[in-house]
């Protein structure tokens, strides 16, 4: 590990809020727009993501020293889809109704920018322990985030969560305070916003007050 580099704790806990991939770097937003309209597919791509990004940041870990300049980005896609391949099989394999949901947001994990970044800032540069403690925290950051966005969707939109019925049940009269838009594409742009809103300020807000406390 380079000795100026984050410990393994470090890189964990940075994942996880100060450096979420989704809601700080704001990266991979494409399939957390389109696959967070219920937690149960929030919760297999985050699945999927963190497998990814595990194997993908231990393997670049592994040859760092062996890569090279001009190569790196060719070898970090390639790694990366190997392993999105495996993902893309087992879930085909054993859990078919939701990979036929997900759709082409499995195959396109191999572009995920979380997954490069990470390559990039953290793999080719540090060892086994701090590339496998940030993969995790990254991993449960981004869960964080598209299971947030999930629930939200998927209570405004269906009254249920993880398709439990909570609120109402379709075909009921209580389905009439459905906010259908929350299902559509709106409603996750929408959601994406006002979380985003949410974080931002509640870091300032956490920024302002540990300023006052200085002076």
């Amino acid at each position: 590990m380079a000795k100026d580099g984050p410990t393994p704790l470090e890189r964990f806990l940075r994942g996880i809020i100060p450096e979420n991939p989704v809601f700080r770097q704001v990266l991979g937003t494409c399939p957390t727009l389109a696959i967070t309209g219920t937690v149960r597919q929030a919760i297999t791509m985050s699945a999927a993501v963190m497998f990814v990004l595990i194997c993908a940041n231990l393997i670049t870990s592994m040859i760092r020293n062996l890569l090279k300049p001009h190569l790196r980005i060719l070898v970090f896609t390639l790694t990366i889809a190997a392993f999105v391949t495996i993902a893309d099989k087992f879930l085909a394999a054993f859990v078919p109704d939701m990979s036929e949901k997900l759709g082409p947001y499995i195959p396109l994990i191999v572009v995920n920018c979380i997954i490069i970044c990470r390559c990039e800032v953290c793999a080719s540069k540090q060892g086994l322990a701090a590339s496998a403690a940030d993969a995790v925290g990254q991993g449960l950051g981004n869960t964080l985030a598209l299971v947030a966005m999930a629930t939200v969707r998927e209570l405004l939109g269906s009254g249920s969560w993880f398709d439990i019925p909570l609120f109402w049940k379709e075909g009921t009269a209580g389905e009439q305070f459905r906010w259908s838009i929350m299902n559509q594409p709106p409603g996750a742009f929408i959601t994406f916003g006002l979380l985003l809103g949410a974080v931002v300020w509640i870091d300032q807000l956490h920024q302002k007050r540990a300023a006052a406390a200085k002076r």
